[in-house]
């Protein structure tokens, strides 16, 4: 099993990344390469779900394979601290929070400089590039224009758009562009997993080919109870009353999915702090220690809190993304394009009566308008718009005529 099998739809994009794979290797080994094979800084990008930290860290689990017959062979040594986050050559950069802040980006920006220890190249994977703060960005800049011989620079980001990165740093980095998988390439990845032929289609559908969510909806009873009251949603907004009861329902189970993944960790977190500030122990040492230790737990609820606020926005977009698909689905309904032999295949299938219903009772424009108010809103969060105020605002768009 190969790092690339991860890769779902992806078959160009892994021709390329196993290409510079091998001339990462013959550099390495002191030997010359084509010219413009194998690059310091890498950019990928596309949609959600389209596997862009996947691509990343099967590209650097390439890099430092240990077999010589078929680069991210998957089972080497080498290949399997990659994949677990636990090779000292390839630092991971993955926020928490809402951001990536610049101390962070300059101590992995001075690790990186530094020669391999045990594989050929340092390698540095900076998961939602995106998030970056303008300092973070500028710290990343200067590493990325004077990059040491053997450091290899992994970003990933939605797209190439200055909004998402800079455009001194893409324009030194190699893309690799990313696209959505087919729905039936997620439903064969699910069926190897061991899923029921009939669910992993339907959860590649609903999933809108985000590999990731797919599995989640096969696994996990309770992610498709959230998806299924939020696509009842857009039939029951007759009031007003009603928009602003499905606006705190969107809340509420926001923040109760966050505060679920987030508490279980954040004790271990603080536990685990506590007892290396020398909590419980006893002597002169101990009481030295633990004297300061308020700045760092400090520090740490500071992190989680920003984790949890992150947490909460992630679970709200992928309501927001299925509200989006639902209307999109009613387009379908209401241009006849769900129907024939050409027909566009619906995103909720299971929910194809309150599409349906709905359809009845907005006109195509405004199908598109309530689409509008949805995207406005997920824009909004990324604005750090209050959610209960943008949420609000988007289910009183939404209300039935």
């Amino acid at each position: 099993m190969t790092v690339w099998r991860s890769l779902v739809g992806q078959s160009e994009s892994v021709q390329v990344l196993q290409r510079a794979g091998a001339a990462g290797r013959e550099i390495a080994e002191g030997r010359a390469v084509a010219a413009g094979s194998m690059t310091h800084a890498w950019l990928f990008t596309g949609p959600p779900g389209s596997g862009r930290s996947v691509a990343a860290r099967a590209f650097a689990a390439a890099l430092e394979c240990d077999r010589s017959d078929e680069l991210g062979c998957g089972v080497c040594p080498a290949c399997h601290m990659v994949l677990a986050g636990t090779h000292p050559d390839v630092h991971a950069v993955v926020p928490d929070g809402l951001s990536i802040s610049v101390a962070e980006m300059r101590a992995v920006v001075q690790n990186a400089a530094r020669m391999p220890a045990f594989g050929r190249w340092q390698v540095v994977v900076i998961e939602d590039a995106d998030r970056l703060t303008e300092a973070a960005s500028n710290a990343l800049l200067k590493a990325v224009e004077e990059p040491a011989d053997r450091t290899v620079f992994l970003l990933c980001a939605p797209s190439t758009h200055p909004d998402d990165v800079s455009v001194t740093i893409r324009s030194r980095c190699r893309t690799v562009a990313l696209r959505t998988p087919s729905a039936e390439s997620v439903a064969e990845v699910l069926v190897a997993d061991g899923a029921d032929p009939a669910q992993a289609a339907w959860a590649a559908q609903a999933s809108q080919g985000h590999v990731g969510r797919a599995r989640r909806l096969i696994r996990d009873e309770q992610a498709r109870g959230r998806r299924s009251a939020v696509l009842a949603i857009p039939a029951s907004l007759t009031s007003l009353q009603a928009c602003l009861n499905a606006a705190d329902h969107l809340i509420g189970a926001a923040e109760a999915e966050s505060a679920a993944y987030s508490a279980s960790r954040n004790e271990e977190e603080t536990e685990a702090l506590k007892v290396a500030l020398g909590a419980g122990g006893t002597g002169k040492g101990a009481v030295a220690a633990t004297r300061g230790s308020a700045g760092a737990v400090k520090e740490l609820e500071k992190r989680q809190k920003s984790r949890a606020t992150r947490s909460q926005r992630d679970s709200l977009d992928r309501a927001l993304t299925d509200l989006a698909a639902f209307y999109r689905d009613v387009l379908l309904v209401q241009g006849r394009a769900d129907r024939g032999p050409a027909a566009v295949a619906s995103a909720h299938p299971d929910f194809d009566d309150e599409v349906r219903a709905v359809a009845l009772r907005v006109t195509p424009a405004g199908a598109l308008t309530r689409l509008d108010a949805v995207l406005a809103c997920r824009e909004a969060l990324e604005l750090n718009v209050k959610p209960r105020f943008a949420v609000e605002a988007m289910t009183a768009a939404l209300r039935l005529p």
